[in-house]
């Protein structure tokens, strides 16, 4: 019997001595093993409105797919809509310290309520629960799929006046976003008046801080001479740094240049060298602009 299956799921209460529920353990990488991690990253942390297909594993309450969104209305963690289309929120919020247990345990509450009905409270999972990782048909392949807006929502159903004005003000909250093509999790934003990219990259964060403070040290951190490297999001375990692009720049005029910091960051991630004094510098530098998300 191996480590995971000796692992305790209960624990004796002190004042009762009944026996508890143990707590979801923390996963610092909560979507690893998934197929494209860093899709879900991104799905989760840094697009606004965007949806994926999964597979189930086994079929539940007649379930075979699902659809995992940015977020759903009212900020409803899952919804079983009518037609038998289930839909998972990845930006619900959390209620353990694991993203992909949370995410489990609205999609089995969503694959068995009635069609027609949300799922508005997702207890808080335990050791116990079942993670993505034990639903999903990993041999799937996980495609984001980016929107304009929220319609996604409602697919034909009519909704009244105050249900379009919710929807309306919910597509009007949409930040501009486009993926940057011939990498993966790489996507171009406007915020106001300014644009970035923000790219979930593959390695551990630690790595990846360094091999962009390796880049920095050597003055090579620049997309274009004209987008500068702002800082870093660390996401579910992985790093998304952030550069300041041309308010002009078309994102075709993106790929190339990202294409290439690709091969540079890959190459840096793959030294072995201590860091040297510049590239600690650089480190710090990166790691005081960085921002936890959730």
């Amino acid at each position: 019997m191996g480590k995971a299956s000796k692992r305790r799921t209960t624990r004796p209460d002190r004042s009762t001595g009944t026996l508890l529920a143990e707590p979801a353990p923390f996963v610092a990488r909560p979507f690893a093993e998934l197929p494209d991690e860093t899709e879900w990253v991104a799905l989760r942390e840094i697009l606004p409105a965007a949806t994926a297909s999964v597979r189930l594993a086994e079929p539940r309450g007649g379930i075979e797919t699902a659809t995992v969104t940015t977020v759903l209305p009212l900020a409803w963690p899952a919804l079983h809509r009518q037609g038998h289309d289930v839909f998972v929120a990845t930006q619900s919020g959390a209620t353990s310290g694991d993203a992909s247990r949370d995410l489990a345990a609205a999609l089995l509450l969503a694959c068995d309520a009635a069609e027609g009905t949300p799922v508005t409270v997702v207890p808080t999972p335990t050791a116990s629960s079942p993670r993505l990782q034990d639903l999903l048909d990993t041999r799937s392949p996980f495609e984001v799929v980016l929107h304009d807006g929220f319609d996604f929502w409602v697919a034909d159903t009519h909704l009244d006046d105050e249900g379009q004005a919710s929807l309306q003000r919910a597509n009007e909250s949409v930040i501009p976003t486009a993926r940057v093509k011939g990498v993966t999790s790489a996507y171009w934003c406007l915020i106001g008046e300014r644009a970035y990219l923000r790219w979930v990259l593959p390695h551990d964060e630690d790595l990846a801080t360094n091999a962009l403070a390796r880049l920095h040290a050597a003055g090579r951190s620049r997309l274009t001479p004209d987008a500068r490297l702002l800082g870093a999001f660390r996401a579910s375990g992985l790093l998304v740094p952030v550069w300041e692009v041309p308010r002009d720049v078309v994102v075709d005029d993106l790929v190339a240049p990202v294409a290439a910091m690709g091969e540079a960051i890959e190459e840096a991630a793959a030294s072995s060298a201590p860091l040297d004094a510049d590239e600690r510098r650089a480190r710090a530098g990166l790691q005081s602009r960085q921002v936890t998300l959730r």
